[in-house]
Formats: structure tokens, sequence, C-alpha cells
């Protein structure tokens, strides 16, 4: 193993334990209690995303939830690329013959990855959190902008047609490693974006129980409140 290899190996590390405590704060949790509106976990689905804060009947801060779910991970792949990308330029400690831009771009990914798995499984909260789709979107459209897009094109046209929030976002991720291969990213980008779809669809499996039960709640229905739906934040 070469001397650049180790250096990546050892970044990816740093910026993923980075990465992965940055994308563990729940700003849907936090937000909710700093407004007075108690503990989210105890209202709705018991989730900590977007979704669930709606559900206190506050947008704005149903907003600035998905808002910050998907700016963490797009943070932790800035972080991780910049810091990186300086290291290589000034030789700190990296070596020789590294190539800047993909170096950069596989220590930022990896970053934006552990992000969205501490958003999941936040350390913070027992490792019981969102289902990641907010925070997925942030990543992709930091690192790989036209397949954030494509991402988000293809969950409207979903949901405009099915009228299910859970499914659009299911049928949007398991699009998005074709989209990434498509866009020419690599086999490093595909490989982290087909984990992350595997755990976003072991994270949605109940969602998946009811679609194929033909329970799942339609965009814009009422709810029973005895069985709230899980959430995509």
């Amino acid at each position: 193993m070469t001397v650049p290899q180790i250096a990546e190996i050892v970044l990816c590390a740093v910026f993923g334990i980075l990465g992965y405590l940055l994308g563990s704060i729940p700003f849907g949790l936090v937000l909710t209690k700093l407004a007075g509106l108690g503990d989210i976990r105890a209202i709705g689905s018991g989730n900590i995303g977007a979704t669930n804060v709606l559900r206190t009947g506050r947008k704005d801060l149903a907003l600035a939830t998905l808002l910050l779910d998907a700016g963490k991970a797009g943070m932790a792949y800035f972080i991780g690329r910049t810091a990186t990308h300086y290291l290589v330029q000034n030789h700190v400690p990296l070596g020789f013959q590294v190539d800047l831009w993909t170096t950069a771009f596989i220590v930022g990914l990896f970053a934006g990855a552990a992000a969205f798995i501490g958003h999941c499984f936040p350390i913070w909260l027992k490792f019981k959190g969102g289902k990641g789709v907010a925070t997925f979107i942030g990543l992709l459209l930091a690192s790989m902008w036209q397949v954030g897009l494509l991402f988000a094109a293809t969950w409207m046209i979903t949901a405009a047609l099915f009228r299910m929030s859970s499914f659009a976002a299911l049928v949007a991720a398991l699009l998005t490693p074709l989209y990434v291969y498509l866009m020419g990213y690599g086999p490093v980008a595909i490989t982290i974006t087909s984990a992350l779809v595997a755990l976003v669809f072991w994270l949605h499996r109940a969602n998946i129980q009811r679609i194929l039960a033909g329970t799942e709640p339609k965009i814009g229905s009422k709810k029973k409140t005895a069985a709230p739906p899980g959430d995509s934040g």
C-alpha cells in the first residue's frame, strides 16, 4: 500500500468521525425543545425528522429541520473535501503523485456518508435517529449536484403520480446509483451511494410493508392518530 493510499484512509477515518458527530446533531429535537414544544419523540411517529416536526403545527420549524438535516451532510462533505484539498496541495503530509480532485472528493463523500449514518444512528440519542432522506439529498446536492437534482425530480414525479412521500423517496433512492453511474462519478461513489440506499430501504421497512399492504397514507390524506406513519426524514 502506497503512502497516498494510507493517507487517504487516515483522512477518511478522521473526517468520517467528524462527519458522524456532525450528523448526530438532532436538529428536530433541539428546535422543538427550544420552541417549548417538548420532546418530538413523544408525538406522532416518534421520529426526529422534519415530517414529525410538522405534526407540531410549526411549519417554520419543520422547514428549518429539513434544511439543517440536509445541510449537515453537505457541510461534512465540504469540510472533508476542502481540508483534504489543502493538505494534498501543501503536501502535509500526503506525499507524492496524488490525484487532488479524486482524493478530496472521496474523503468528502465518505465524511458526508458518515453524517448520514450519524443522523440515522446518533450517539446522543442511543442510536435512534431519523430515516435519512433529507440528509441523503443534502449529500447528493453537495457532492454530485446533477444526481441530487435527478433525485429531486424523480421524487416529485413519483409523488405526483402515486401521492406517497415514502414511496417516492424509495424510488428516487433506488435509482440514485444508476444516476451516479450515468454521471460518471466512478466506482467509489457508486459503492458508497449504493450502501446508503440499502440503509434507506432498511430504515423504511415498515413503510414498505404498508405500501405492499396498501395501507401507506397518501399525501394530503387524513392520518389516524392511533397509528401514525413512519417519517422519511
